[in-house]
Parts: C-alpha cells; structure tokens; sequence
C-alpha cells in the first residue's frame, strides 16, 4: 500500500428539498456571488426559482452566468473570469451537472491567475488563490462535487484536457436525488457509466496489499451495476435515484484511490473523442473502457478474474483465468448495452478512419499515459482500433 493523504472538505446535504436551505448555507461565505448553470432546464424545472428565493431572502446577490454545453468550453470559463474580477465576485454556486461544476471550477482557478487560464490545462504556471465554490447537483456522473479535478475543452484546437487542485474541492454540494427525475434516459445511462468507469480507473492498479480499497471498490462497482439496470427500467424511483447519486459521489471522492495508484488511460482515450467529436462523456468511456480493457488484461488475468467473479458473479475457472478475464470484458460490454449506449465507435456517427490522429493528439507533450499498463502512441492506435 502507498503512503497517502485524503482530505475531502466538502459538506454534503443529501435528501429532498434540501435545494432550499442554499441561501442560509453560503450566507457565511459572501453576500455577492457568481451564480453558473447551463441552459434553461433548472428554470422549466423551477429549481431556478427555488434558489433565487433562497438567496434572496439570505441577502445574497448574484450576477449570472449561463450557457455551460456538456464538455465545457474553456471560452465560456474566460468570461466568467472577466465576470468575477468585475463585480469583485468572492464565490461561485454552480447549479448542473459535471459540465456546470467542471466549468464554475475553471473560473475559480483562473481569477487568481495572471495569465490565461487554458495555461492550467497545459501545465503552466500556478494560480495565487482560488475561489471557494459551492454545487447543487443536478446529474450524477461525474463526482465533481466533491472532487478536486475538472476537465475543460479547448474549442480552438479541440484539446481536452484536465485541470487538478486541492482547492478546487467545493466546500459545500447539495444533492436532492428529486432534481435528477427530469433527465433523459440517455443523460441517465452516461452518467452510470461515467461513475463506473472512476472505479474501473482506481480498480485496475498494480499495488497487491490494498484489501479494503479492492472490497470498496468492488461494491461500488457491483451498486452501481445493480441499481442502474434496474434505474433504466424503473426511472421514477426516488430510492434508485438516491442510490445512484450517492454512487457518484463516493466514485469519485477519492476515497477508492486510498494507498494505490489509478490507472486513468481510459479517460485519457475518451477525451479524444468527445473533444474532437462532443460525443457524451459516458457514452464515449463506453466504448474505451471494453477496449481498453481488451488490450491490458494480459497484464493481471487474476485481477480481471476477481473482477468478473465481484462484479458479476462470474465463477472463475481456476485453470483457465483468461476465460474468466474474457467473460468479464463481455459483462462490462453488456451492461453498457442495456443501459443503452453505444460501445463500438461504428455504432455512432463519429468517423471510423481517424485513428491516428486520435492517437499523435492523445500523445501531445507526452510519452505515455495510464499507470497499470503504460501506453504509448502506438498502444493508443491499436486500442482506438479495437474500439472500432
């Protein structure tokens, strides 16, 4: 087991109508904030008008921020930088889903920085201070609200990279499982498999001694799994939504990673495709992850075993582990079906003959990506290839 330190700060309130409590909550924190959100789903929903009102009647001001797309634009992210040095904004409250909380944490990072804030997402330079954030979740998928990352999509050169800071971790999300009975059933299905696919990142490791994260990690998995086949057929279920809103937090609160090194290959494929294509972030782990998964297996059969036999109650040929390993890439293949989503490029209208562009991308100011099995350009060729 490695040596570690986990420290989440973030306070979550989980349950109905807890959207309500917002402006007694960020009261201590400032009286004027930036309040970020996406289109016009949380004022057809009338979450709109709840916080309003709730802010309101804490004498909280806001100035408004919208028009977040899924897979933000760091554009986007610029202008509320220039928003926030104008109105001298303290603090954000970002109302959506990953896309909405990964684009307020872009401007929370960028205001305490000089220069442009894509230099972040490059590798360059180091914010003086960031702006303390605040979530009201609206999808559950990509744990943003209680991580400390966010990935941002360059539009001018299609880049799509990551961005990660302690600080970034909000101080306070909401998470009503009500908010979420709205969604499409598609929106539904990428956001369990985003949420699978960050336990998948943390499971695959090469550390042997780290018994308590494997179990933890293999009964997220295995919730995840259950309640989400069960969520697409039953999609009004308050106990179903719940279950799956708690599974992306906890996917993605960095408590799996504890004393073992994740892997991360397969979110680096991803980002290729949905900055290129603006393919759903789901959608496109559901193809990388199978294909991912088909070209390292090699690398610890065992390991692909025990997940195939923890997660999908395979049982494990103990003479033939590698048919066991096969057997579990095919349930993974499954599941994504039956939630819906796409698991070969071929299967999208996404072109099938740009593999190396993907690839030289991918690679650019780097040699390799991903820590379980180390993979170069031309690894990314073949597993871009088997995703086909």
């Amino acid at each position: 087991m490695k040596n570690f330190h986990f420290q989440n700060q973030t306070k979550i309130i989980f349950g109905k109508d807890t959207e309500v409590r917002i402006g007694e909550e960020l009261k201590p924190f400032a009286d004027k904030i930036l309040l970020h959100y996406g289109g016009g789903s949380i004022k057809k929903s009338g979450l709109y008008d709840k916080v309003v009102k709730s802010l309101n009647e804490s004498g909280i001001e806001f100035v408004e921020l919208d028009g977040v797309m899924p897979n933000p634009r760091i554009s986007l992210a610029r202008k509320g930088i220039e928003i926030c040095k104008k109105h001298d904004l303290k603090f954000i409250l970002a109302i959506g889903g990953g896309s909405v909380i990964d684009s307020a944490k872009a401007i929370a990072a960028g205001v305490g920085y000089e220069g442009d804030v894509w230099d972040l997402f490059d590798g360059i330079g180091q914010p003086s201070y960031y702006l303390p954030l605040a979530t009201i979740l609206t999808i559950p998928a990509a744990g943003s609200e209680t991580s400390p990352s966010c990935v941002l999509t360059n539009e001018e050169n299609n880049l799509k990279r990551p961005y990660w800071h302690p600080d970034l971790r909000p101080v306070l999300s909401i998470l009503n499982p009500e908010l979420t009975f709205t969604l499409p059933d598609y929106q539904t299905a990428c956001g369990i498999a985003d949420m699978f696919a960050h336990v998948v990142e943390r499971y695959f490791t090469n550390e042997k001694n780290v018994n308590v994260t494997d179990h933890l990690c293999e009964a997220t998995m295995k919730a995840i799994v259950e309640n989400g086949r069960k969520l697409m057929k039953n999609p009004n279920s308050y106990e179903l939504r719940a279950e799956i809103m708690l599974a992306g937090m906890v996917a993605h609160n960095d408590s799996l990673e504890m004393g073992r090194i994740g892997d991360w290959a397969s979110h680096d494929l991803e980002h290729e495709l949905s900055g290129f294509y603006d393919i759903a972030h789901g959608a496109g782990l559901a193809i990388m992850i199978p294909a991912w998964m088909k070209y390292t297996y090699k690398h610890d059969i065992a390991r692909f075993a025990r997940f195939g036999n923890r997660i999908f109650n395979l049982e494990v040929n103990t003479e033939n582990l590698e048919e066991t390993a096969l057997s579990a890439i095919e349930e993974v293949e499954r599941f994504f079906k039956d939630l819906g989503l796409p698991i070969r490029i071929s299967e999208t209208e996404l072109p099938t003959n740009e593999v190396d562009k993907l690839a030289q991308s991918l690679m650019t100011n780097k040699d390799y990506i991903g820590n379980f099995v180390q993979i170069n350009e031309e690894d990314a060729r073949k597993i871009y290839t088997l995703a086909i």
